[in-house]
Parts: C-alpha cells; sequence; structure tokens
C-alpha cells in the first residue's frame, strides 16, 4: 500500500487528517518502526500501526488532533497488567509520531509519492516543538520541497539516512526520518500470472517493474500497481535496469526460449532473488543450456525453479500467492 498516495488523492480532493508514524518499539509490539497509518477526517484508516489496543488508541488520539497544528509523539505502554486485561498475548511499548495532514504540504507529499513508487535517497524532517508546524523532505543534492530549511541543516539531516531509523535530534524539536527504498521485483512477462504477481507484490511494499516486448499486455491499463512498464526486447531491456545486489529477478515470460535468453542475462547481474516458473523438465533443458553457456553448477544452484513454495497451485492467481510467498520469504532472511 502507498500510504503517501492515498494521502495525496484525500489532499487533492480537499480532505485532511493525521499520519500515525511507529517511531520506537520494544518488546513484542505487533508493528516495525516505520509502520504507517492514515486517519482521514471522517475516522477511515489506511494502512496500519498494529491493530488492536495500539491502534484504536492511535485512532481515538488522531481524532483529537484533527484541528492541530502541531505533530506530538503517544506513548503506548502495553504492560503485563494491560495486555492481560484485553486479553492480549503480546504486550511492549511503543512511540507513534501524529502529525497533521493539509493542504500546505500537498506538494511534498505529491513528492512522497512518487518516490515511494520508483525509490529514491531521501529524508523527512518534521518539527516537533510547539509553534508553526513544518514538515521537509530532503532529497540528494539537498533538493527541497516543503517548508524551507538552511542548506547546513539539509546536509546534516540527509546524513542521518544511514541510520536507517527515525531520529530525533535539536533537542528533542525534530524528527528525521530516512524513506526507505522498497524492493525492486523485475517482472520478465506481462501475462495473466504477472498481473496478479503485480498485484500481490506490489501489496507487500515491492517495487514492481514489468517488462515485456508487448504494447498490448505491457501497459498501465493491465499493470496499474507496476512503478515501471519496459516494452521492448527481454534480454536488451536489462542495461536499463539497475542492480545493487538487492534485486528481485522474477522469469513468467510466454515461452521457454524467452525464459532461456532472461536467465542467461539474469545470471550475469548482482541480483539477490532469480526465480523461473517452469515444470521440472524445463527447469532440467534450461539449465543444461546455461551449462553450455558456461555457467557453473555453482551459480545455476542459486536460481529459484521450479519458482515459488510448494503449495499445490494450479490457477495464475495460486501461482501468484506461492511465487510472492517466496518473494516475502526471501527478503526476510
Amino acid at each position: 500500500m502507498n500510504i503517501f498516495q492515498i494521502i495525496r488523492e484525500h489532499l487533492e480532493a480537499g480532505s485532511r487528517g493525521v499520519l500515525a508514524t511507529v517511531i520506537s518499539r520494544s518488546g513484542s509490539a505487533p508493528r516495525d518502526v516505520g509502520a504507517k497509518m492514515y486517519i482521514d477526517e471522517t475516522g477511515r484508516s489506511f494502512g496500519t500501526v498494529g491493530g488492536g489496543l495500539l491502534e484504536r488508541h492511535v485512532q481515538e488520539e488522531a481524532a483529537g488532533k484533527m484541528s492541530e497544528d502541531r505533530a506530538s509523539i503517544f506513548h503506548m505502554r502495553m504492560d503485563s497488567r494491560t495486555v492481560a486485561e484485553q486479553g492480549m498475548l503480546c504486550g511492549g511499548n511503543v512511540d507513534v509520531l501524529l502529525e497533521p495532514v493539509g493542504k500546505a504540504h500537498r506538494p511534498l507529499y505529491a513528492r512522497l509519492a512518487e518516490l515511494e513508487r520508483k525509490g529514491g535517497m531521501a529524508v523527512v524532517v518534521t518539527a516537533l516543538a510547539t509553534g508553526v508546524f513544518t514538515k521537509t523532505l530532503i532529497e540528494e543534492g539537498l533538493v527541497i520541497t516543503g517548508d524551507p530549511i538552511d542548506e547546513g541543516s539539509a546536509a546534516g539531516h540527509l546524513g542521518l539516512f544511514g541510520e536507517r531509523r527515525p531520529v530525533i535530534v535539536g533537542e528533542g524539536r525534530f524528527i528525521v526520518e530516512p524513506l526507505f527504498d522498497r524492493t525492486r521485483l523485475y517482472v520478465f512477462g506481462a501475462g495473466h500470472v504477472s498481473q496478479y504477481i503485480a498485484r500481490m507484490a506490489n501489496m507487500v511494499d515491492f517495487n514492481v517493474v514489468v517488462i515485456d516486448d508487448r504494447t498490448e499486455y505491457a501497459n498501465a491499463e493491465r499493470f496499474p500497481e507496476a512503478a515501471e512498464i519496459v516494452v521492448g526486447d527481454f534480454v536488451e531491456a536489462f542495461d536499463s535496469l539497475s542492480f545493487t545486489g538487492r534485486e528481485f529477478i522474477v522469469i513468467v515470460t510466454r515461452g521457454h526460449s524467452h525464459d532461456a535468453d532472461v536467465l542467461r542475462a539474469a545470471l550475469s547481474r548482482n541480483a539477490r532473488y532469480v526465480g523461473m516458473i517452469g515444470s521440472r523438465r524445463k527447469v532440467r533443458i534450461i539449465f543444461d543450456l546455461m551449462r553450455e553457456s558456461g555457467y557453473s553448477d555453482e551459480v545455476i544452484s542459486r536460481v529459484y525453479a521450479p519458482i515459488g513454495l510448494s503449495i499445490r497451485a494450479e490457477t495464475p492467481q495460486e501461482i501468484a500467492v506461492s511465487i510472492v510467498g517466496q518473494l516475502i520469504q526471501i527478503r526476510a532472511d
């Protein structure tokens, strides 16, 4: 879920709300730091900060802050007594940043929505002190969106990107939140299975890029969830894709020869995951072709093929579930 796109749409419609972000946690609190939930002025929520008692209290706190023009931190302490009284199994402590979302920062959220889709190095600086509420997006090259900030402070805040977690600075006056890149997923092939893969992968925060040589298949109408669609030769497309060792590749083209061509190119790239659809017989044949191309058994053994978790999937939807399930599993390791 692109929470910033949802906020963008609400702001374009003239609505306002409150954005809740988990900035610290301890114990067995349900969601990790960075989890977000947007609560609009009607009380509807999008995303989650953990569900249950925590989420109910956050929604109540947000309702009381709709008309405020400052950010604050809500502290939730779920001790053993509270957990027992509420019939819960998990406890822990959570700090949640609550901040107003209004039209003044519409360009900032529009840019955040784009960065959420395409990735990029950036931090968001939110004022915690009383007085005028400010919020600033700082990207590489000290590109500023939102409220103005001096260059020295901007450079210092951007330097905190490597912390990979929200940091409170300036004697408690600001919180600096790195905007993490979503894991890039390259889906080669734009058939029916790919449609469901793109939809499900986007839902679990992969940044999906679809590649196919057929315009009638690879288009935004069929893949509205894709951050990018590349139309062209499968192998030549690799020249336009970036690889840092974190990317995932899923090979689900329309034919064995295309699968082999893509796999041959993928094996020479620095990808974290390469998976290929196909029967065991097809996989053996293509692996033999890779050996003839000079790839060692050690390199070939890193390919997940047949792709996906073993759940006896048959329909395109079920196959997509098995594939995305495996992607989640590998990403978590």
